[in-house]
């Protein structure tokens, strides 16, 4: 079982690359997995019960002993079961940490419209089982 699960948008020509990197970083070590969420078959009820609506919003993935974690602290988490850590542990810092979660904020509110997508309404059409409100709480986010 892989120590981090991290789910990814696998239309997003960004996250392909991440994921591309960490794949290869790796090395097929099994420390990491990666689901795509973006896939029509992507299964909430089996990743922490992460809606696809909240996958897309905002980075999400599961630690062995299924905790999740979310945004920035799945890249330094990642990045450090590769070997890569020292590239995140300046986004630890105090000073820097609050700053660097701000602007992966607004990172992932303007992801999709960045990358060419469609909005977070168009891509939960037909895809979404949520009300209207949690649709909404997750745009938000």
């Amino acid at each position: 079982m892989a120590e981090l699960t991290l789910l990814f948008d696998g239309g997003c020509p960004l996250c392909l690359r991440e994921v591309k990197i960490l794949r290869r970083r790796d090395a097929e070590r099994g420390r990491l997995a990666f689901v795509d969420v973006d896939d029509p078959a992507y299964d909430p009820a089996r990743y922490g019960g992460i809606t696809y609506a909240d996958a897309m919003g905002r980075m999400h993935a599961l630690r062995a002993d299924g905790e999740v974690i979310r945004d920035v602290e799945v890249f330094r988490q990642a990045y450090g079961l590769v070997g890569l850590g020292w590239l995140y542990a300046p986004t630890r810092w105090p000073l820097l940490r609050p700053l660097v979660d701000a602007v992966y904020g607004l990172w992932a509110r303007w992801r999709l419209a960045i990358t060419g997508r469609p909005s977070m309404e168009v891509l939960c059409l037909g895809r979404c089982n949520l009300s209207k409100t949690a649709t909404i709480q997750t745009l938000e986010v």
